[in-house]
This record gives C-alpha cells, sequence and structure tokens, in this order.
C-alpha cells in the first residue's frame, strides 16, 4: 500500500528551470570575453536539468571556457574554485529574479500542489527530495507558502550522491519509515525518475515542455506513468495506487 507521496521540487512544484537558466546564461556572458550568445548558455543549461547545482556549474564552465574569468571573481566571492564562483554569480543573479514574490506565484505548477495538498488530507505522508540547496529550499518553500507541508524535506545538503542516485530517496523513506515499496514519487527529468526507481519506490513522470523529450526518450517508464497533461496527474497516481494495491492483494 502506498503510505507516502514524494516530490521534487523545481519543475515539478514550481517551474524555476527557465529562470535559472538564464541567469547561468548571464552569468556566463559577465565572464565571457568571446561571443558567446545567451540562448547559447540557455538550451546547454537545459540539456542539464536534472542534474545537480555543481555538476550544472562545472559542466557549463567547462563548455565554454569561463575557468580563467572565474577563477579571476573567487577572492571577490569568497570562494575556492572558479565553479564555486560561477554557480555563486548565477545565485546571485536567481535570487535577485525571484525577490519578487509574483514571479514564482506565476511559475508554480498548480495540478502538482493541488495533489500535494490533497495528499495530505487523505492521511498519506508527505515529502520532499530536491537537489537545490537548503537554504533555496527553505526559501522558495516559504514564499510558495508550502513550508509546513512536508513531513521531511531532503536537499542537496543531506547526501552526498545527486540524483540518479537513489540517496535522497533512501534518506528521505528512512526518515518517514516507511518502506521504499511503499513509496510513490513524482519527478519531471530523467535522473529524478532514475533515482527514484533505483530506489525501489514507485514513480510518475510529470514533465514540463523542457523535460518532456528527454523523459520520454529515457524509457524508464511505462507511457501511461508520463503525465504530459497536468491537468491528468490526479487520475494518472489515483490508477498508479489501484494498481500497487492489486498487485498487493
Amino acid at each position: 500500500m502506498i503510505k507516502a507521496i514524494i516530490f521534487d521540487l523545481d519543475g515539478t512544484l514550481v517551474q524555476t528551470e527557465p529562470l535559472k537558466c538564464l541567469a547561468y546564461a548571464r552569468a556566463a556572458l559577465e565572464l565571457s570575453s568571446d561571443s558567446l550568445s545567451r540562448e547559447e548558455v540557455a538550451q546547454a543549461c537545459q540539456d542539464l536539468i536534472g542534474v545537480s547545482d555543481a555538476e550544472t556549474a562545472l559542466t557549463l564552465i567547462q563548455r565554454f571556457r569561463l575557468e580563467d574569468a572565474a577563477q579571476a571573481r573567487m577572492a571577490e566571492l569568497g570562494v575556492d574554485t572558479s565553479w564555486q564562483a560561477f554557480m555563486e554569480m548565477q545565485m546571485r543573479i536567481y535570487n535577485q529574479m525571484v525577490d519578487d514574490p509574483g514571479v514564482l506565484r506565476r511559475e508554480q505548477l498548480p495540478h502538482n500542489i493541488a495533489l500535494l495538498h490533497e495528499a495530505r488530507q487523505n492521511g498519506y505522508k508527505t515529502a520532499l527530495a530536491t537537489l537545490s540547496s537548503r537554504e533555496q529550499t527553505s526559501r522558495l518553500l516559504g514564499m510558495l507558502g508550502l513550508s509546513g507541508a512536508f513531513d521531511f524535506v531532503a536537499t542537496q545538503d543531506d547526501v552526498k550522491r545527486p540524483k540518479p542516485d537513489p540517496e535522497i530517496y533512501q534518506l528521505v523513506a528512512q526518515e518517514l519509515t516507511i518502506h521504499p515499496s511503499e513509496c510513490l514519487v513524482l519527478e519531471d527529468s530523467p535522473t529524478g525518475v532514475g533515482a527514484a526507481l533505483a530506489a525501489g519506490m514507485w514513480c510518475i513522470a510529470v514533465p514540463s515542455s523542457l523535460t518532456s523529450q528527454a523523459v520520454h526518450a529515457a524509457g524508464l517508464l511505462d507511457k501511461r506513468w508520463i503525465v504530459d497533461d497536468p491537468a491528468t496527474v490526479k487520475a494518472v497516481v489515483q490508477r498508479m495506487i489501484a494498481e500497487q494495491q492489486l498487485n498487493n492483494s
């Protein structure tokens, strides 16, 4: 029996990914002396949706040869590596974007948030498993009015290995004292789906326009567990719960 429903944050409850990619693009242009385009960096960032912030920053800084320029900013930004300097620049730009609560309200995903509230009302335990930092996660949840919506919140600060490693979902199951097979996960990217499945959990993908193609191409889930129409997410969750109960009867 499903006893817990676990949600990803970025791309699942709120569509922050385009904002993050735009912030990376602006930071890259600030560092680059080449004829780098914002669109080029943003597209490269979109291809990395679902991986950790650290891996994204490291990949982008290497791809666009920004190491030297970022290294020159390390002391100013109080960090020890060039990729950390790049990530700090990106975070400052991103935080300025979301300082306006209206920005996040426009980007929240209402059907998934409604599912979260209904899950709690129906007695399911709820948790969050995100590769965002704890500070950033707390800030976003507060701005979305979701600070008290979870029985447990796991962030990148709580694990050593990012998704698609199952560590973060194993941690959630442990903290909720629920067996992984009794957990249902909502994710938006192939890496997140892979992490949930590797942890032995049930999983439904709710991809955005940025991740839909990759989720379908990954072939990790039967197509009936990929929600292309957000309005149907509740029905798909109910169908998976019913099937899980039938399998265990």
